[in-house]
C-alpha cells in the first residue's frame, strides 16, 4: 500500500518537478515498502521521533554539564597536584649546593607551576561557574516542563503532527480497508479462472457443470472489477488529499526544525566558550609562565656562575693578608650612675614575688627554655609580658620558663 500511495502520489498528483515529490521519492525509490511503513516520516506516528528530539535536547544539555563539571573536577586536581610538587620541592631546591643562574632556573620550574596551578584552578572555576551555569541557565529559559511530566515544546509539535495526520491516518485506513477487499477478490476471481480452464473440454465434466462454473467465473470477474473500482476512488482521494497532508506535516515539522536549529546554535557557542577555558596555547598567563622559564633557561651562564664561585668561595674572596699591628692598651670603663641606671631599666621587668596565675589551655614547651603546663593549674608570674607576648613564670619546685601571655589569667 505504501508503494502504490508513493507512486500514485508522485505521478498522478505532481509533475516530475514538483518540490515536494524529491522529499517523498524515498517512499518508492530509496526504501522498500516494508522499510518505508517502518521508518519513513509521512506514515503515522513516526513523527515521534522529531518530537522526542526535545527530550534529547534536555537531557544532553544534563550530560553536557555533567560532562564538563568533571573535566573542572580534573583541572582543580591537577592544580592541587602542582602546588603540592611544588611545595614538597622548595625545601629541596632552597638547600640544594647548586648556585647562581642554575639554582634559579630550577627555582623558575617550582615558581611557574605555581602560576600554572592558579591558571588551571581558574579554569575550573570558568567551567563550573560561567559554562555551566550558561548552560544551565539556557536550559531554564528554552525547556518548559510540564505539571505531569514532559515538556510544552514536546506537547506543541506532537499536537499539531497528531492534527496534521489525523485526516491522512483515517484516509489510509480506509485505503487499507479496499486493498484488502479487492485482494481477497481478486483471489477468489483467480481461483474461478482456473476452475474454468480446468473444465473447458474436460469430458469428465458434464455440460451443465461447466456452465456453472463458467458463470461463477464470469460472477467473480464482475464482482472484482466493481472492487478494484472501489479501491481505485479511495487511491484517488488519498493522492488528492497528499499535498495538503504534506504541507500541513512540513509547516509543524519547519517549527522543530528552527527550534532545533536554536538549540544546535546555542550549544556550538557553549563549546566555543569551554574551548576558549581550555586552550592554555592562547593563554597570555601560560605563554607568559613558559616565556619567563624558556628566558631564565636560556640565561644559565656558565662563566657568571664560575666567576661568582670564585670571588665568593674561591681565590676571589677577599681575606685579611698577616701585617704589622700596632699594639692598643686597652681602656677601662668606670661604673657610673650611667651604668646603674642602665642595669635599673633591664631588671625594671622583674617582679618582686610574682603574681599568681591560673592556666586557661594545657601548653607543651617547644623550647628547653619554655614551661610546661595543664589547663588549671596555678603557678606564678615572675616577669610582665615581652613585645612577643611572652612572660616568665615559676612552678612550685623552682622550675622557670617562658609561656604564652595569653594562656593565663590572674588568680
Amino acid at each position: 500500500m505504501s508503494e502504490n500511495l508513493g507512486k500514485r502520489v508522485l505521478s498522478r498528483e505532481r509533475g516530475p518537478n514538483y518540490t515536494r515529490e524529491n522529499r517523498m521519492s524515498t517512499l518508492s525509490a530509496d526504501s522498500s515498502p516494508e522499510d518505508a511503513s517502518n521508518r519513513s516520516f509521512w506514515m503515522p506516528g513516526n513523527y515521534q521521533r522529531t518530537v522526542k528530539r526535545t527530550e534529547d535536547a534536555f537531557q544532553a544539555c544534563n550530560d553536557i554539564v555533567a560532562c564538563f563539571q568533571e573535566r573542572a573536577r580534573v583541572e582543580r586536581q591537577y592544580a592541587q597536584q602542582l602546588s603540592e610538587w611544588s611545595n614538597k620541592w622548595k625545601p629541596v631546591v632552597d638547600s640544594t649546593p647548586l648556585y647562581g643562574s642554575l639554582l634559579k632556573a630550577w627555582q623558575c620550574f617550582l615558581s611557574s607551576a605555581d602560576r600554572l596551578a592558579s591558571l588551571h584552578a581558574s579554569i575550573c572555576r570558568s567551567l563550573v561557574s560561567e559554562d555551566g551555569d550558561k548552560v544551565r541557565t539556557w536550559q531554564k529559559d528554552t525547556f518548559h516542563k510540564k505539571l505531569f511530566g514532559g515538556f510544552k515544546e514536546s506537547q506543541d509539535t506532537e499536537t499539531g503532527f497528531a492534527r496534521a495526520q489525523k485526516p491522512w491516518a483515517k484516509r489510509l485506513k480506509k485505503l487499507d480497508k479496499a486493498r484488502r477487499a479487492y485482494h481477497k477478490v481478486s483471489r477468489k476471481e483467480h481461483i474461478a479462472r482456473e476452475r474454468d480452464a480446468h473444465a473447458q473440454g474436460n469430458p469428465d465434466i458434464s455440460i451443465d457443470k461447466q456452465k456453472k462454473i463458467q458463470e461463477e467465473r464470469e460472477i467473480a470477474q464482475q464482482e472484482a472489477e466493481k472492487v478494484r473500482s472501489r479501491y481505485e476512488k479511495v487511491l484517488e482521494e488519498v493522492n488528492r488529499y497528499a499535498p495538503r497532508y504534506m504541507e500541513e506535516m512540513e509547516s509543524i515539522f519547519d517549527q522543530s526544525q528552527e527550534e532545533e536549529r536554536k538549540r544546535i546554535v546555542f550549544l556550538k557557542q557553549a563549546f566555543l566558550s569551554i574551548h576558549t577555558h581550555l586552550d592554555i596555547t592562547n593563554n597570555e598567563s601560560a605563554l607568559a609562565v613558559y616565556n619567563e622559564l624558556h628566558n631564565t633557561l636560556m640565561a644559565i651562564d656558565e662563566q657568571e656562575d664560575l666567576r661568582w664561585w670564585k670571588n665568593t668561595h674561591g681565590p676571589g674572596m677577599p681575606t685579611d693578608w698577616p701585617h704589622f699591628q700596632d699594639w692598643i692598651p686597652d681602656k677601662k670603663n668606670k661604673k657610673g650612675k650611667k651604668d646603674v641606671e642602665k642595669k635599673g631599666t633591664l631588671e625594671k621587668s622583674a617582679m618582686i614575688g610574682g603574681v599568681r596565675v591560673r592556666a586557661l589551655y594545657d601548653y607543651v614547651g617547644q623550647e628547653t627554655d619554655e614551661l610546661s603546663f595543664k589547663a588549671g593549674e596555678e603557678f606564678l608570674k615572675v616577669e610582665d609580658e615581652d613585645d612577643q607576648g611572652w612572660c616568665r613564670g615559676m612552678k612550685d619546685g623552682g622550675w622557670e620558663g617562658l609561656y604564652p601571655a595569653n594562656y593565663v589569667e590572674v588568680v
